[in-house]
């Protein structure tokens, strides 16, 4: 069991980190917890920004989602608890559970008897979590809980990465917008460099826009927007 577990995770790992965006990585480890960890019907990934923005972000059907909505609607649930409070939520028959009881009534009307949550990452105000659904009493066991603890690792790390490869890019690009902007300025006023980066600074607080929105409308309109 030990050395298949490791096989399979490993396989999960390779897949995850060669997936293209952070939303590419999202909607993979849905379906790779679907196929990994025992018990699992459906997979959802619940996030938090900023304490206040709450979205299923990937699912892998409508199940996760509607099941995700009623926790929306009620403010309790599996999936909150795991994002705000604990690690590791387990919910093993919905028709039995006093934690949440308006939820489960619910939950059971969508054909979900059992759920586990995992919470997947924290940076700072932002929070994410891995849902696991059943529609049986009682799928997940301890196995379950060990094999989605280690895949949730897993898959924390893939969507870090992704995510840092994403800022970079978009770092990258801001970079060549700003570039760009200020030859399109330095050209056309013969001002230096450093001349012209003010031009840009000045003209985007008078403006109110990010120094990259105005560079891109400088680049693409040939324009400077006017405060």
């Amino acid at each position: 069991m030990g050395d298949d577990l490791a096989a399979q995770l490993n396989e999960v790992a390779r897949a995850l980190h060669g997936r293209n965006g952070s939303q590419d990585t999202l909607d993979e480890i849905v379906r790779a917890a679907v196929d990994t960890i025992p018990g699992t019907w459906h997979a959802g990934i619940m996030t938090i920004v900023g304490k206040r923005d709450v979205r299923t972000v990937a699912s892998t059907g409508d199940v996760p989602r509607d099941v995700d909505q009623v926790q929306y609607d009620t403010g309790q649930g599996p999936c909150l608890t795991a994002l705000y409070q604990q690690t590791i939520v387990r919910a093993p028959d919905l028709a039995e559970e006093a934690r949440w009881p308006v939820f489960a009534q619910r939950a059971l009307a969508l054909d979900v008897s059992s759920m586990l949550s995992f919470r997947l990452y924290v940076h700072g105000d932002d929070l994410g979590a891995l849902n696991l659904y059943s529609p049986d009493v009682r799928a997940f066991d301890e196995e379950s809980e060990h094999v989605g603890l280690l895949f949730a690792g897993h898959a924390a790390v893939a969507l870090s990465t992704a995510q840092e490869r994403e800022h970079l890019t978009e770092a990258v690009r801001t970079r060549d917008l700003i570039g760009q902007a200020k030859g399109i300025l330095m050209e056309r006023h013969k001002l230096t460099a450093d001349q012209a980066f003010a031009v840009l600074v000045r003209a985007s607080q008078q403006a109110n826009l990010k120094l990259r929105d105005l560079a891109e409308k400088l680049t693409r309109t040939g324009e400077l927007p006017r405060g």
